[in-house]
């Protein structure tokens, strides 16, 4: 018998502390192994029925009973950009060092995505009007030279997020809420530890006695707690800081430290942290004795070695999911599926014209583009709608503010005819010369070939430039804003709220800086829909925020801020000799491996 993972979306209040999340829930489903292809239906919702919210471990049999020891192999076909906290957007490696060696305030619960305490004693306390929030450091956790992790540490590491001239990328939450004044342009004042700018503003906004730490926020915000858990917000100490320098500094407040360090392209090998100890408080069992990470393998070498299944290989998993060739390898053969994880992300692809490219600043060829744009096509490419269902929203559709709704009213397989009468409406020589950059893959490849044939018959002239290596540094660098007219990203919920997407992505204040930009790829600014961001996060009603989140992002779609692509599912098979334990949430909303209770058997 075959395991089927479906997605639920529960109204229930569970354990995010949002009055009406839109979380994902997994539960199981048993087929025969002659349906073993109809798991891709399920993922559409098609064939769900039973199980529980704690019923989400990776395998059709009960797991065996964790132990401690051994050698877990992580095999990965990329390479990591960054092991930064305040820089790390790549959802892989974010989800892995949440669990092995960075420490926040507050993070997951495996299993449950409950919300509790990590260097926190607890989920936190907050005020009666919701705008200060303070946590009790515990005093049991260590850096991995054994001195102890303290108030200012947490203090510190949040404090890299406002110096965007040399930490780009990463979340932006902490400029977001915190009592923090903002310049005309709506800036933040405070600049980052490196200037020190504006350091009496943040020490305000965030306090420490003895090891206890306060937050005072400029507006009410009820799930703060959640916040904390992202990865802007982990320890990080002053003096292993290296500013711009510090992509793969590895230093340790949990239960794994690198053995020598990180070598780029070739990965490293994580050992035990000798000053770490498990406590009742500690979500992380950290059970394997080693974690070998290899990177830089070809994109089927993972997946190859896994079905393999030989020598090491039995205790390997992959980061990496398997290509639409291995996919139906893999979900018509029983012994694979019982190995196999379903992972459910929350993320969507997207595209984001470049608003600084003297082509894409024309908003009717920004237009074209989109109803252009093979949402179907792409998606076919990197496995199926099934499994990588389109989409016209940034937004994950199990959030209420995700909307269904073409901006332009193009078909899924877009509209190449209406395109064409649109950039001729433009009074521009066709064809127009566009570039667009992207992740490399030969997956991804493939898709963009499959978006550049809808544009092509629309009358544009595309060149399509894969990056390999470091491609999200790359596109935020300013001299990619003078170079490409379009860029490919993805980007999912860091919990259930499309305010976790929508200003991160969009909100010019918070992203664009001489440095380049965050995730703002595309430099989209506009003055009046950033001050409409402001009102929305602020909004008390969650159903209410929610669908103001909704319009903002229509209204950035319509203005061709950004063409959503598709949704993501990937399959994960892992070695006979891995136990997953829950297989849970270690980022709220989605379903991946978690490296805080993998073991080997």
């Amino acid at each position: 018998m075959a395991t089927v993972y479906c997605i639920f979306l529960p109204e229930a209040n569970d354990g995010w502390g949002m009055t009406n999340p839109k979380g994902v829930i997994v539960a199981k489903k048993r087929t025969t192994a002659a349906m073993a292809a109809g798991v891709i239906a399920v993922m559409a919702l098609s064939a769900c029925g039973g199980g529980s919210q704690g019923d989400s471990t990776g395998s059709s049999e009960a797991p065996a009973e964790s132990q401690a020891g051994g050698t877990v192999h992580v095999l990965n076909s990329t390479t990591v950009e960054t092991w930064d906290p305040q820089r790390n957007t790549e959802s892989a490696a974010y989800n892995f060092a949440i669990r092995t060696f960075w420490r926040s305030l507050t993070t997951a619960e495996p299993g449950t995505g409950k919300m509790v305490g990590d260097l926190a004693t607890d989920a936190g306390s907050v005020s009666d009007d919701g705008k200060t929030w303070t946590f009790d450091i515990r005093d049991d956790a260590f850096w991995q030279d054994g001195k102890p992790v303290t108030c200012d540490d947490v203090k510190y590491g949040i404090s890299r997020s406002f110096a965007i001239d040399q930490i780009t990328g990463g979340s932006t939450y902490a400029m977001r809420f915190l009592d923090i004044p903002k310049d005309e342009e709506g800036a933040s004042l405070y600049k980052g530890p490196y200037s020190g700018e504006g350091s009496e503003h943040y020490d305000k906004a965030v306090t420490c006695d003895a090891n206890t730490i306060a937050f005072h926020l400029a507006k009410p915000q009820f799930d703060f707690h959640l916040t904390l858990s992202t990865s802007g917000f982990m320890a990080y100490r002053k003096d292993q800081d290296q500013g711009a320098k510090s992509l793969h500094t590895v230093f340790s407040a949990g239960p794994y430290m690198i053995k020598d360090e990180w070598k780029s392209g070739a990965g490293g090998t994580f050992v035990r942290n000798p000053y770490w100890k498990a406590s009742d408080h500690d979500v992380r069992l950290g059970l394997p004795d080693e974690i070998v990470f290899e990177e830089g393998l070809s994109e089927d070498a993972p997946i190859q070695r896994i079905i393999a299944n030989s020598g090491k290989d039995a205790a390997a998993v992959t980061l990496v999911p398997a290509t639409p060739a291995q996919q139906p390898l893999i979900m018509m053969d029983q012994k694979l599926m019982d190995r196999t994880l379903i992972a459910s992300r929350s993320g969507i692809d997207f595209l984001q014209p470049n608003y600084r490219s003297e082509t894409m600043s024309d908003p009717v060829i920004r237009q074209a583009l989109a109803v252009s744009t093979n949402r179907s096509g792409y998606a076919q490419a990197l496995g199926g709608e099934e499994l990588f269902p389109p989409s016209y929203s940034v937004l994950y559709p199990g959030l209420e503010a995700s909307s269904d709704e073409p901006p332009f009213g193009e078909p899924l397989t877009g509209d190449s005819e209406k395109a064409k009468s649109l950039l001729e409406s433009a009074k521009v020589s066709l064809p127009v010369k566009i570039e667009v950059a992207y992740k490399k893959s030969s997956t991804s490849d493939k898709a963009m070939a499959a978006l550049a044939e809808g544009w092509k018959a629309a009358g544009f002239d595309v060149k399509l430039q894969g990056i390999a290596d470091n491609y999200y540094s790359v596109a935020a660098s300013p001299a990619s804003a003078d170079k490409y007219d379009v860029f490919w990203n993805t980007w999912g919920i860091s919990w259930p709220s499309a305010g976790t997407v929508v200003p991160n992505l969009f909100d010019s204040r918070i992203n664009l800086s001489e440095a380049g930009t965050r995730l703002d790829y595309g430099y989209f600014d506009n003055a009046e829909l950033n001050a409409t961001m402001d009102e929305a996060a602020f909004i008390v009603d969650d159903s209410e925020r929610e669908q103001a989140w909704g319009a903002v992002s229509l209204a950035i779609a319509r203005d061709g801020g950004y063409i959503a692509l598709a949704g993501q599912t990937a399959l994960l098979p892992y070695g006979s000799s891995i136990d997953l334990g829950s297989a849970g949430e270690s980022v709220p909303g989605t379903i991946e491996i978690d490296f805080a209770e993998i073991s080997v058997k």
